[in-house]
């Protein structure tokens, strides 16, 4: 593997913001994203209690079916004693989703491995699966690419409800066959069988979505030790239940705080992340029709749809004597994560950063303040083909990812032309009308009329023949053309960055098992621009 780090063009408007302004870090955050933030914060959680023994023992129970490594084994014991974590978080994505959810684990581990050394503390990474999320359309497909372009590969089977990941149990005879036509799609390398074989293993072990993620990213990073726990795990509620008791409690102050800062947030020109308003509750309520929104209206938890009304007396019963029917969302999420976690640092991609951006007052309200937020690595894997296509056209990767392919097919098609055929097809269709033109003269207005439909027949005829000329064109210079295709697929895929489009398990079908251990023994840079990885 070589690396190259390159600083993007087209960084959205909020990390350049973060990364660069400091009185927006000071109106939105609480800590920079700097060496110097990390023993301030430490000092700020030693004096905080956590339920160390029991959240220890709560993620251990999780995780004993996946397999639990002896590394995995020391950072629970740690994490019962005085270990603090670097913790980021993603829904559970089919073949682990797009490629950002590794990115984002392996930032986890590699800050937590810098961290450990630098403050001479027991520094953990944990990863929060999403598990609550009911979203089921964003998790439930896959990207292939070919000579065509982009594929969306979705799951078939439906789910009416508005079931949590973690509850949505799947089919194995659907899922199995869906898994081997994504594979089939991505092409029989000498790593396909043993790849698709082990997928096909967690796909036959699990019938969850977020039991099969859990079980795939619990093998590709097992090494390490990295933790995991899911978001909706019954257990876990019995530890929060006092903190959706407060949520209860300070849910109209809650929302108007948030309410307030996105409107300055707006103020700046970066949008309204969250839509937030006034009337809303802040909580989700797993009801037999699925997980719904609650909103707050005159003193009541409700939601219209389903007809749920429940008075303030009534949440604090559900939060204390049924936590598990609960569920929070994009504003008490973070909140309750830093609550029950001892949060050295939140990793986090630009969309997280923005709504994170928000909730600065909301962690002041439950008597904390919001952890470090380091973002995520940005990576784009390039293949030995990729390189060898840039090569042979001279593109480089700053050009491929400023979208400057097009442009350079545009003109490659352009010099192919065969400028003799052109010429002699237009002149053939000057001559033609002049022709016409002379017969017109004179004729009846029925003869003029036969004669302009004969006309268009033998102007059909003429742009079917140049259309054929170019087809022709394009077969004879194919092998150079698919340079061009497999520059805009692979490494931008649609016009996005390749991170956010494709799962890891394309790249490891053509690389190997070993691609993911193999990027974590680089020395991958976390200071915000983007990594270019040779394969």
């Amino acid at each position: 593997m070589e690396i190259k780090s390159m600083v993007l063009d087209n960084q959205n408007k909020v990390m350049q913001f973060y990364n660069h302004d400091e009185q927006f870090i000071h109106n939105f955050f609480d800590y920079r994203n700097e060496s110097r933030s990390y023993p301030d914060r430490l000092k700020e959680l030693s004096g905080r209690p956590f339920h160390r023994k029991e959240l220890s023992s709560v993620i251990r129970s999780f995780m004993e079916p996946f397999g639990i490594s002896q590394k995995a084994s020391a950072h629970l014991d740690e994490l019962s004693e005085n270990g603090v974590v670097i913790i980021g978080g993603q829904q559970a994505g089919i073949l682990t989703g797009p490629l950002y959810s590794v990115h984002k684990a392996i930032t986890v581990i590699l800050l937590a491995e810098q961290k450990r050394k630098e403050l001479a503390v027991p520094v953990i990474p944990v990863f929060w699966v999403a598990g609550e999320d009911h979203d089921l359309n964003e998790i439930n497909h896959v990207f292939t690419e070919n000579s065509q372009g982009i594929t969306k590969h979705k799951y078939p089977e439906k789910f009416i409800l508005k079931l949590m990941a973690s509850d949505a149990t799947y089919s194995q005879k659907e899922m199995t066959a869906f898994i081997e036509d994504v594979f089939r799609q991505f092409g029989e390398t000498e790593h396909t069988k043993p790849l698709m074989k082990e997928v096909l293993t967690a796909v036959e072990k699990e019938e969850t979505f977020t039991g099969f993620f859990v079980r795939l990213m619990n093998g590709l990073f097992h090494e390490q030790g990295l933790l995991f726990i899911d978001s909706a795990y019954k257990p876990l509620r019995e530890i929060e239940k006092s903190h959706f008791a407060q949520f209860v409690s300070e849910s109209d102050e809650l929302a108007r705080l948030v309410v307030e800062k996105e409107a300055q947030f707006s103020g700046l020109g970066l949008g309204k992340p969250i839509e937030a308003e006034e009337d809303a509750a802040h909580l989700f309520y797993v009801h037999e029709t699925g997980r719904v929104l609650l909103s707050k209206k005159d003193g009541w938890f409700i939601n219209d749809s389903t007809g749920i009304r429940f008075t303030n007396e009534e949440m604090l019963r559900i939060a204390v004597e049924q936590p598990w029917l609960l569920s929070n969302n994009v504003v008490t999420r973070p909140v309750m994560q830093d609550l029950v976690f001892p949060v050295l640092a939140f990793v986090g991609g630009p969309g997280e950063i923005a709504y994170w951006a928000l909730l600065k007052e909301a962690f002041q309200l439950f008597g904390i303040r919001m952890p470090i937020i380091v973002p995520r690595v940005s990576m784009t894997l390039v293949s030995k083909r990729a390189k060898q296509a840039m090569e042979s056209i001279s593109l480089t990767m700053e050009g491929v990812l400023a979208g400057k392919v097009f442009n350079v097919r545009e003109r490659y098609i352009d010099s192919l032309q065969n400028e003799r055929f052109e010429r002699l097809l237009a002149e053939t269709e000057m001559q033609l009308k002049g022709k016409y033109e002379e017969l017109t003269e004179g004729s009846t207005a029925a003869m003029r009329q036969l004669l302009e439909k004969n006309l268009k027949f033998h102007e059909k005829q003429l742009d079917y023949l140049r259309k054929k000329a170019e087809e022709e064109l394009l077969i004879q210079h194919q092998t150079a053309l698919r340079k061009y295709s497999i520059l805009e697929n692979e490494l931008l895929p649609d016009g996005s960055l390749q991170e956010r489009i494709f799962t890891p398990y394309l790249f490891m079908n053509q690389y190997g098992p070993d691609l993911v251990q193999d990027l974590l023994r680089q020395q991958i840079k976390m200071d915000g621009t983007h990594q270019i990885i040779y394969l």
